[in-house]
C-alpha cells in the first residue's frame, strides 16, 4: 500500500526535504499554494491516498472533497482537516484556486503543554465532520491564522515553535466549533456511544498493508459480538445515529478500501477479495459490482 510520506510530499512538491525530518521532536510547516504551483508544482489535486502526517488546509475556489464515504462540493471557501487514518481525494472545478495549508506530525503536538493527543479530538474521530464549507468573514479569520504562522515561522524567536503550536490547535478549535454538537458530545446517551465504538471497532480494521492481513470482523453480528449488544440492537441505534444500516455501513467502508486496493496496489483481485473477507472472488465481484456498478477489474482499469 503506497503511503505518502512527509519526503513524498516534499519531493512531489519539487520542495528540498528538510534535514532530520522524521526527528523525535515531530515536524511542522506552513504553505501557500500558489507558491507551490508557481514554483513548478502543477498539481493542484490531492490525490485518494493516505498520508502519514496531518494536514489542515483553506482553499478557496469550486472544488468537490471525497472523504471516507462523503462527497462534498464546495462552492468557494473550505477548511479541510486531514488525518493520516482515512484517505481523502481533492478535485478542483475551476482554475481559480488558491489556499494556504500547514502540515504536522503528531509528535510535534505532544510537545505542546497540553498533551493533547489528535486521534482523541473529534475533528480527527473516524466519522467526524472534516469538511467546512465557509463565509468570507469565516475564512478571512482563519487565514488571519495562517498569516501569523508564516510571520512566525520566519522569525528568528528561539520559542516559535511553541507559538506554531498554540496556532495549530487554534485551527484545530476552530474547526472544532463549526462542528454539530453531536460531533463534539458522541456519547451523551447509551445509543451514540454504541454507534461511537462501532465507528471506532470498523476504522480499527484499516488500513489493510498486506495481501495476508484479513478483516477479523465483516458481518453485523460479528460486531454487535465485539460490542456485547445484539445485532438488532445495534442496527436499530445506528439507524437513529446515522441513517444507515450496520451492513450498509460495513459495505461503504469495504468498498472504499476496495477501490483504494485496486488502485493503489498491483494485488491480484483474488489476494483483494481474500483480504477483505471474501472466500470466493465471485462473491467479491458481485458484491462490488453491484456496490460501485463495475466488476473489480473494471475499475482498476
Amino acid at each position: 500500500m503506497k503511503v505518502t510520506t512527509l519526503e513524498d510530499f516534499y519531493k512531489e512538491a519539487s520542495l528540498v526535504v528538510p534535514e532530520g525530518i522524521n526527528k523525535e521532536l515531530g515536524h511542522f510547516n506552513v504553505f501557500k499554494l500558489h507558491e507551490l504551483v508557481a514554483a513548478g508544482n502543477k498539481r493542484t489535486t490531492m490525490p485518494y491516498s493516505r498520508r502519514d502526517y496531518y494536514k489542515i488546509s483553506l482553499i478557496s475556489g469550486r472544488n468537490r472533497a471525497e472523504y471516507a464515504d462523503k462527497v462534498i462540493d464546495i462552492e468557494k471557501n473550505a477548511l479541510l482537516f486531514a488525518t493520516p487514518k482515512i484517505p481523502y481525494h481533492w478535485l478542483p472545478q475551476d482554475d481559480k484556486q488558491h489556499g494556504h495549508f500547514c502540515i504536522f506530525t503528531a509528535e510535534f503536538l505532544t510537545q505542546s503543554k497540553s498533551g493533547v493527543v489528535l486521534d482523541d479530538l473529534p475533528i480527527f474521530r473516524p466519522g467526524g465532520y472534516p469538511i467546512f464549507q465557509l463565509s468570507d468573514k469565516v475564512a478571512e479569520d482563519i487565514l488571519h491564522v495562517f498569516n501569523k504562522m508564516f510571520d512566525e515561522i520566519a522569525s528568528d524567536y528561539i520559542y516559535k515553535y511553541d507559538l506554531l503550536r498554540n496556532y495549530v490547535l487554534e485551527l484545530i478549535h476552530y474547526g472544532q466549533k463549526l462542528q454539530p454538537l453531536t460531533a463534539l458530545h458522541p456519547t451523551h446517551n447509551a445509543s451514540a456511544r454504541v454507534s461511537s465504538l462501532f465507528i471506532e471497532l470498523l476504522e480499527r480494521q484499516f488500513p489493510i498493508e498486506s495481501p495476508h492481513q484479513k478483516l477479523s470482523l465483516r458481518s453485523a453480528k460479528d460486531y454487535a459480538d465485539r460490542l456485547s449488544v445484539h445485532v438488532n440492537h445495534l442496527n436499530k441505534v445506528l439507524k437513529q445515529n446515522t441513517g444507515k444500516t450496520t451492513t450498509d455501513i460495513i459495505s461503504s467502508r469495504v468498498v472504499q478500501e476496495a477501490k483504494i486496493l485496486l488502485k493503489q496496489t498491483d494485488w491480484n483481485i483474488s489476494e483483494i477479495a481474500y483480504s477483505l473477507g471474501f472466500d470466493e472472488i465471485a462473491h467479491f465481484s458481485n458484491f462490488f459490482r453491484k456496490h460501485t456498478s463495475f466488476s473489480p477489474l473494471g475499475f482498476r482499469a
